[in-house]
Formats: C-alpha cells, structure tokens, sequence
C-alpha cells in the first residue's frame, strides 16, 4: 500500500505526464480536414474597413493567400512583415494576400494606423461558426493562412506563422501550391 507521500508523489506525476500529453496536443499544427483540401472556398461575403462587402469570390483568377489574424495576436503581427514583403515581391505576378482580421474594426483601424499594409483587409465574422472555421480552423488558432488556387479550390492551410520557405512556395509565381 502506498503511505500518504508516495500518493501524492504519484498523482502529482500523473498530472504533470496528462498537462504534458494536452500541451503537445495543442501544439500541434492545425491542418485543414483532408475533405476540405481540393474543395471550392465557400461564398463569403466580408466587409472592408468602411463597411463595404467584398466576395471572396472577386478574387477568382489569381491565386490567394488568406491570412486570418488579430491586432492582439502576437505571432500574427510579427508574420505580417513577411507577408507584406511576399506581397510586393508577388503581387504583380498573380498571387495576392488577402488579411482577414478577426478582430473588433476600431482595433484594426487603429493597428494600421500605425502600421500600414499594402494588401487588402477584410473583417472576419467571429461567429458561431467564424469565418476562419468555415475553412478548417477548428481549434481557431492565430495565424491561420489558407492558399486558393486561381480556380477558387482550397490547396493548403498553415496554423500558426507560416515560414519563410512555405510562403514563398505558396506565392512564388511557378509553384504548385504545397
């Protein structure tokens, strides 16, 4: 039988070995479902900053990088260098970002005030389901980047900052999307 400190010392292991296991879990990427890979991007409809509806669908013909973020996320604000930069580098030659900040409008009013970005920004619905849910965010997780090809059909999604490689990839004028 085990004396009162051995069981404490055993059920302060398991405890410590069940955060741990939840912690890697949560630190896995959070790819999109299989079934949504290949898919048509569903009919959204966003705002601007001005209130203006914009079809995600306008971007037909050219190949599309969504990148969900917030001006509270962390990681996100020190993506948007990167995706700025690609979307100068690109953005002549058919790829564009597009930013769909998930994010209260006066707080991205006030973000871009104070660091302007080049690509358009649109505002995302937080839900029930969010925006970035509808196309494979299930653990809504910021960043979250999707690739549209130029016929509309989802090819990748990225949780968390993308790297330098795999942006460039994404958007790089003669690349396959992966």
């Amino acid at each position: 039988m085990l004396g009162r400190g051995n069981g404490l010392i055993l059920a302060l292991a398991a405890l410590i070995a069940a955060l741990g296991g939840y912690l890697q879990h949560r630190q896995r990427p959070a790819e999109a479902p299989p079934s949504l890979l290949g898919q048509r991007l569903p009919p959204l409809v966003l705002p601007d900053l001005d209130g203006k509806p914009h079809r995600l669908d306008d971007y037909r013909g050219r190949r599309v990088l969504l990148n969900f973020w917030a001006s509270w996320c962390a990681p996100c604000l020190r993506e948007m260098p990167a995706l700025a930069e690609a979307q100068a580098k690109f953005g002549e030659q058919g790829a564009i970002v597009v930013g769909i900040a998930m994010d209260e409008p006066t707080h991205v009013r006030a973000f871009l005030a104070a660091h302007p970005l080049d690509y358009p920004i649109l505002i995302g619905d937080s839900g029930p389901p969010s925006t970035s849910s509808k196309l494979g965010n299930t653990r809504q997780v910021l960043p979250y980047s999707v690739l549209i090809d130029a016929d509309g059909r989802i090819l990748a999604t990225h949780a968390g900052p993308l790297p330098a490689t795999r942006l460039a990839q994404w958007l790089a004028p003669a690349q396959g999307g992966r």
